[in-house]
């Protein structure tokens, strides 16, 4: 097993789904909650992201079957989706892209919000998703899947925590410290992205590398 790999696909997580940029929304979603709501919240958000990427794991390679789309292709559109969300990070406009204002009003409306829109499509979103799949495809042996289905399940434990202690770490960074690493994450993001293009590319067009 690639420890480096596993390490990536964690980190690479955890930089698109940004669960610490999420903070803000995650207040505000549950600003109407109890605490204790707030918290029966933050664990049914994060365990259906858990079980979203789970099942795009290990049918992630027979969904792209079934449209007849190839890796590379594929490689190509999840790391053009990936900058693009990374661009909205970096420019502070995160949730403009995750979600309009019409599904905010209807999403304020609801009295849960964990599924619609925390876990999907503001969490597990295409960006995520993309990610996985593309990982899923590279490493098909069932010692990589075992290790970033670990990495997956420790993801939702560490974005459970995040979530969690929201209130605490909300006073302590404040507006101006997340929006910092929101775009420290948007950079690292965006450089993903480019890896992602590159090796997509590298593989339709050998002559590249």
């Amino acid at each position: 097993m690639d420890f480096y790999l596993l390490l990536q696909f964690f980190l690479g997580l955890v930089a698109i789904i940004n669960p610490i940029g999420l903070l803000p929304v995650f207040v505000s979603l549950t600003s109407h909650q109890t605490e204790t709501e707030r918290q029966q919240t933050a664990k049914v958000a994060n365990l259906s992201v858990v079980i979203i990427l789970l099942v795009t794991l290990v049918a992630g390679q027979l969904i792209l079957n079934l449209f007849s789309i190839s890796i590379p292709a594929f490689r190509i559109a999840g790391g053009v989706l990936i900058i693009f969300i990374a661009m909205s990070m970096l420019q502070g406009k995160l949730g403009e892209v995750k979600h309009n204002k019409e599904e905010d009003r209807e999403a304020a409306a609801k009295d849960s919000v964990a599924v619609v829109p925390l876990a999907l499509p503001l969490m597990a979103g295409p960006g995520a998703i993309s990610s996985v799949i593309v990982f899923a495809s590279q490493h098909r042996d069932l010692q990589s899947m075992i290790g970033m289905g670990v990495c997956i399940l420790a993801f939702g434990v560490l974005s459970w925590m995040i979530f969690k202690t929201a209130p605490v770490i909300f006073r302590v960074l404040g507006k101006t410290g997340i929006n910092v690493i929101t775009r420290i994450m948007g950079l690292l993001m965006m450089s993903i992205g480019i890896e992602v293009i590159a090796a997509g590319l590298k593989t339709l067009f050998p002559s590249l590398a």
